[in-house]
Formats: C-alpha cells, structure tokens, sequence
C-alpha cells in the first residue's frame, strides 16, 4: 500500500468516526430552518458582507450571489457577459464611454432593520462606484477604505465619471480604452449597493453597517450570522428573476475539510466546500453523494516578497525556484488532480502559452546561483503556508513541508509559518512574509484578471501582488494589452509578459487545479462557477 493508498483509508475511517458521532448527537437537533431550506457547509467565516472590501472567496461565496447583484454577470458555461441589472448598454466606437440602461421595478430587500421607500434606480449604481472610486465620497473610507480588487486593477485612474443620464440610464466615461473593463464589472466584486439604506445610516451614526448588515437586490436577503457558526439568508420573494431556490439558506462555518464532508454524509449539510483530494474517493463511492468537478481557472504559486533582501535579486529568487521539485508536489498535494503550471494562465484562457518555457528542478544549478549571490549554507527564510484550503492549493502547509525538504538539500533552512486567515492575509498586506504559498481563482474569464491584480505595481498596495514586485516593462505591456479589443494583439502582449515572469521570477508557478463541490444526491441545480460565487437561487432539493 503506497502512501496516498494509506491517506485514503486513513481518511475513510476518520469520516467513518466523524459520521456516526454526528448522528447520534446532531440529527436530532437540527433547526426548522435548515428543514425547510438547504444548508451549505463553508470553511470559514466571511471578512465582511461586501465584496468590494475583500478579494476571498469565502466573503464572496457569503455575498456575492446571495444577497447582491451587479450591472452584468457572466454565463458560468461559455464565459461570455450577459445582462444583469443593466438590461443592455453601448459602447463608443473610441471605447471611451459605456451607457447602461438599468432594469425597472427591481426591489431592494425589505428586512428587519431596513425597509426601502423605492426601487433599485441610477443613484445606486453611482453610489457603489463612487464608493471606491473618489477619495472624498462620504463612504470611501468606512470599514478602513480598502477596496483590493479596485485597487490592484487601477480603476480608479481608468474611470474618468460615472453620470446620470436620467433614473435608469447612468454613462461612464473612462480615461483610456480598458477592454476588460466590462468584464470587470461583472465580477463577484462589482456588486450593487443600496444608495438609500447607505445615507440613512450615515444619519443614523452608523455607516458600517452598511458592510455588516447588508440590504441588496439579490435572491436572498440577510436574516443573521454568528462567527465561526452561520450565516442564515431567506428568500427574497420580490426577486426581479424567476427563481426556483430553497425559501431558507445557512451557511454552516466548518473550517475542517472531513467534518464538512462528515455532516454531508450524515445530512447535517446538503453541500460544502473545497472537498480535500484525500476526501474525493470517499465522496466518489457513496452512491448518496454527487462529485462536481470541473478545470479550474486559477493559478497556484510560490511568490517571493522582493521588497525584502536577498529575495529582491533575481539570481537568488532563480536559485530557489530551481531547488524544488514542482512534479512532487503535483503528485503528494494534489494527489494528480491539476496541470503543471509554466505561467500564469491555465489552457483555457485564449491568453495560454503552449510553449512557455519551465524554470525545472536542478539542485546543483540552485547552490551555484545561491553561492554566486553570497548567500551562505544553512541560510534561513520563512515560507507562510495559507490556513485555509483552496482548489489552487489544497494544502498549503503539506507543500511547505515538502519544499523544506528539498530547500535543505541546498543549504537553506525553511520556517514555515502561518495564523488564522483574517491575520494571514493583514499580514501578508503589510508585506511582512520573505514568501508565500498561495494563489489565485479568475474572477472573470480575461487573462488581464491574473496579469493585473498579481504583479503590477499598482496591485502592491492593495496586497493582491503577493510578491510586491514592480516592474515598469512588464506594467508597459499590461496597458497595452488593454488599448485593443483585438484578442491576436492582446496575446502577444501577455506572452511578451510571460518571458519577463520567466526571467525575473517574481513568484513561482506551480499549478493549475480542478474545481470540485460535493453535494446530497438530492440536491439539484448546484454548478461550479469557474469565476467564482457559489449560487443557490437554482438549487432543489428532488421529492
């Protein structure tokens, strides 16, 4: 018996434990309304109940497309934009201005602790932009005036205004061509705010509650949320979309990936998130239970903090990217369930490059380079391992220790270190890691939703450059990527960049991995959305 063999069975039998201890202690105890609704075991607790201030999937699994919506959305099948709360819209031949004709009789959620005297109109749409646009906006800076999505695109500099044509019809004007820009307004982050609910709270004394208790136009409205134990949504019956989703939502806070998968089995949970690869086998066999997988869009990577000596010399960076052996960790942390990454984006972008080079593994080379920089035998960095798991790194802290194994044998000592997510992340903003085993999941399907927000300069303060690495050739053939709408242009563009990765060696990629959900075989109408944003307005449970 290998030893993945030995993690299976090992893992099989602590789900084993895990499910009998569950129904003998819980199935008795669930709640009216998880009876009448679906509930969705989640990995941890969301950093807010506002996309624009958080760049995790768990915030936006939270919010997103549960209780928002945005101007456009994506088809989650053919990636191509659609109409959302903007019914259609225009673009200038000089693809500087964009007119959106909004929906009418759109509703926003008549709750507990807010209920709307109108309906969704054009003064919402500048509001939540101007939010994070202009500095002196009355909310700009509530809940810390961080907006990392915004701000690692630059969107700030390519909006010119945002404009009131009339009630249902807003112009925005940019600076410059940005043929991303439409793609950027449908992501998870773009969403719709309600500008009514925002001012009153602004008299009221307590504007942050327009992030804590949200009021939206999406499927479900907010009831209630206990840290590290649930979130709970009801339906919101003046939905402006035809809807077939459960009258109640929880979201019960689970962050150990085989309890989620414990409680799936026992019923406890209808659904979770980010199933271990060790757990896909046994979710494979019960016949009760549905895998969904599908080819991510996202990168897995090792990025090196080159604000900070020696990791700001490329040689060292080279040397360390050369000492680890990228096909062991494929095998031994994603169990064989992703590609080989050599840039940064997978096959399915138009953007990939079949041909990129490979940076390899060859230790020799890696203490050479490492001598040739000055850089001792039993040097010491620190690799931070996230905490939590992700389809691009399923787990971070087994591949730290694997890498230290093999930095070793160049005369390199490795700490590894690592917090909770909330401070993980703080952390890593502040720039206080020497490297990083993270990544990145599309939030749209343009290419420029890696290359921008990973490693331009404009990406470091908002803490999505990891590597806070500035270069200003590589920023040069970013915009210029943008000037065209010509996907051929655009492509030699982004492959010019790639070649600059390859010689610089910001960050290391390492892999491209599948997306998987399990779900109760009773459950219909759960998809995967390559872009983020797990929904339920479609979801059934079958008689």
């Amino acid at each position: 018996m290998n030893l993945n063999q030995q993690t299976a069975l090992i893992t099989k039998t602590l789900l084993l434990s895990f499910s009998l201890m569950l129904m003998l202690g819980c199935s008795q105890q669930k709640t009216q309304i998880t009876k009448a609704g679906i509930t969705f075991c989640s990995e941890s607790s969301p950093a807010s109940f506002n996309p624009q201030l958080d760049t995790s999937s768990t915030t936006a699994d939270a919010s997103s497309h549960q209780v928002y919506d945005r101007l456009l959305e994506f088809n989650t099948e053919n990636g191509e934009i659609e109409p959302g709360l903007a019914s259609s819209w225009l673009v200038s031949n000089d693809g500087l201005n964009y007119t959106f004709q909004l929906r009418k009789g759109v509703k926003f959620h008549d709750t507990a602790y807010f209920t709307p005297t109108r309906n969704f109109n054009a003064d919402d749409v500048i509001f939540s932009i101007d939010r994070w646009r202009v500095n002196s906006h009355p909310y700009h800076d509530v809940s810390g005036g961080n907006y990392p999505y915004f701000q690692s695109l630059g969107l700030k500099s390519t909006i010119k205004d945002v404009t009131r044509v009339n009630g249902y019809r807003v112009e925005i004007s940019l600076y410059k061509p940005d043929s991303s820009f439409l793609a950027n307004l449908a992501t998870d982050f773009s969403v719709i705010l309600s500008a009514e609910y925002a001012m009153n709270l602004l008299t009221e004394g307590s504007p942050s509650e327009l992030d804590t208790l949200p009021i939206g136009t999406g499927p479900y409205k907010f009831v209630g949320y206990r840290k590290d134990q649930f979130i709970r949504y009801q339906r919101h019956s003046d939905y402006f979309l035809d809807t077939i989703g459960p009258e109640n939502l929880v979201f019960d806070i689970t962050p150990k990936s085989s309890l989620r998968v414990a409680k799936l089995i026992t019923g406890e949970c209808d659904a979770v998130a980010f199933p271990s690869q060790n757990d896909l086998e046994v979710i494979r066999e019960r016949e009760d239970l549905t895998l969904l997988e599908k080819p991510g869009l996202n990168i897995g990577f090792w990025a090196f903090n080159t604000s900070k000596p020696p990791f700001d010399n490329p040689k060292v960076r080279r040397a360390l990217a050369l000492a680890i052996d990228k096909t062991s960790l494929l095998e031994t942390v994603y169990l064989g369930q992703a590609t080989r990454a050599k840039s940064l984006v997978p096959s399915a972008s138009w953007a990939h490059q079949s041909n990129m080079q490979d940076i390899g593994y060859n230790p020799v080379t890696a203490r050479k380079l490492l001598d040739e920089a000055g850089i001792p035998y039993n040097f010491t960095m620190n690799i931070w391992a996230m905490p939590v798991q992700r389809a691009y790194n399923p787990n971070a802290m087994k591949m730290a220790q694997l890498m230290s194994t093999y930095l070793a044998e160049v005369g390199v000592t490795v700490n590894i270190v690592s917090y909770d997510w909330t401070r993980f992340r703080e952390n890593l903003t502040a720039g206080m890691h020497d490297s990083v085993l993270i990544g990145w999941a599309a939030d749209n399907g343009d290419p420029d939703n890696f290359y921008r927000p990973l490693l331009t300069c404009a990406a470091i303060p908002s803490g999505t450059n990891r590597a806070r690495w500035c270069n200003p050739e590589y920023d040069v053939l970013i915009e210029n990527a943008l000037k065209t709408e010509d996907s051929n242009e655009r492509r030699i563009f982004y492959h010019r960049a790639n070649q600059i990765i390859f010689n610089e060696v910001p960050l290391v990629p390492i892999a491209h991995a599948f997306q998987y959900q399990a779900v109760n075989s009773q459950i219909e109408g759960m998809t995967i959305n390559p872009f983020g944003g797990i929904r339920f307005d479609n979801v059934v449970r079958k008689e």
